[in-house]
């Protein structure tokens, strides 16, 4: 790994474990063993190190949720999707955390990240109707924007409810999973009766899976 990814991983550690806003540039060098200066040799402050993140976090997105082609498995595809959810929330759980602070100290930022919502919804919107066509969901026309942003809203605040419910302000692996939960449970609501035990089933998957991480904590 290249000092310039190793910044960035080590960036989201520290953001994740002890907030953004508590993690300097000097903090982030002093955890590598190197020196500041050589950590501006690659990023000019912590919000290019931040827009270096947010790119990752966009690629994911774009490389884990493409929308179903013809003759996809849409209930295999929408296990897909999930478990790509769960990685995402935990590994960029700060961003979700600090959304609004992060972007309001960087306009480039902001203008990039409003860009990509919007492009986003309509990847959302394109697999429900992808999992309407597969039979998953019956769900009318004008009601799948809607939808698009209650699932939307769910992923972006999950993480910061839970975490301001909570004295020690700490995030669990468990807690990810129940998020998923709540997102499966949103899809539930319009599951055709078909496939509803289908969905049942993914929903055990998740809910023993939450138990498991809280067992073993």
């Amino acid at each position: 790994m290249s000092t310039k990814d190793k910044i960035i991983h080590t960036s989201i550690e520290l953001f994740n474990r002890h907030g953004e806003r508590a993690i300097t540039t000097n903090h982030i060098a002093s955890h590598m063993g190197i020196s500041p200066g050589n950590l501006y040799y690659h990023f000019k402050n912590k919000e290019d190190i931040i827009r270096h993140i947010f790119a990752l976090y966009s690629d994911h997105l774009h490389t884990h949720f493409k929308p179903l082609t013809p003759g996809d498995d849409a209930l295999e595809n929408l296990a897909g999707y999930l478990d790509s959810l769960f990685e995402l929330m935990w590994r960029f759980q700060f961003f979700y955390d600090n959304l609004g602070d992060i972007l309001s100290r960087d306009e480039e930022l902001k203008k990039g990240y409003i860009a990509f919502q919007a492009e986003l919804l309509e990847q959302v919107k394109d697999v429900l109707f992808a999992l309407r066509e597969g039979g998953i969901i019956c769900i009318e026309d004008e009601d799948v924007t809607e939808l698009a942003h209650m699932l939307k809203m769910t992923v972006s605040f999950w993480t910061p409810y839970i975490k301001a419910r909570r004295l020690s302000g700490e995030l669990a692996r468990a807690d990810i999973y129940n998020g998923i939960l709540k997102v499966l449970l949103l899809l539930k609501a319009h599951c055709t009766e078909q496939h509803l035990e289908q969905v049942n089933q993914l929903r055990a998957k998740y809910l023993a899976l939450a138990e498991t991480e809280q067992n073993d904590h």
